[in-house]
């Protein structure tokens, strides 16, 4: 028998003993009311221990989730921070990255500027020894005349 079906079993003897007229007391058995406490008493410990057991299990596994638990928090924290390095580490990229585009643009408008002013040198010169050649073809024409 459990724990609490003796307390049952002490509870219907006393509603069910014979009540003692005119007063709220009654009449047990006391052979019986005897028994069922040496009944609890040896069925006590076990039900202790039990019960000591359930509440270590539980404490357990409360402490078993709170560790668990800790863990998933500092994981997540750890992520937080790695990804807060790697948007500060993509976005120094980006910044590299534009200035040296930047660099690359302005390199690239200088070597065209100076690759115009060379060929505008170059046409220039050739402009001058086409005239040249131009007047030098008109005089002969002229003398063949």
């Amino acid at each position: 028998m459990e724990f609490f079906t003796y307390l049952q079993s002490l509870e219907d003897l006393i509603e069910n003993s014979k009540k003692v007229p005119l007063s709220e007391k009654c009449i047990v058995d006391q052979e019986q009311v005897m028994d069922l406490i040496k009944e609890m008493r040896l069925k006590l410990p076990d039900e202790l221990k039990q019960a000591k057991w359930v509440k270590e299990e539980r404490e357990r596994i409360l402490a078993e989730a709170r560790k668990e638990a800790e863990d998933v928090v500092k994981e997540a924290e750890n992520r937080i921070i790695s990804m807060i390095d790697e948007h500060e580490i993509t976005k120094q990229a980006y910044e590299q990255k534009n200035q040296i585009m930047a660099t690359a643009n302005e390199n690239a408008r200088q070597i065209t500027k100076g690759a115009r002013e060379y060929a505008d040198t170059i046409l220039q010169s050739l402009s001058g020894t086409v005239e040249d050649v131009l007047k030098e073809i008109e005089k002969n024409r002229i003398e063949l005349k």
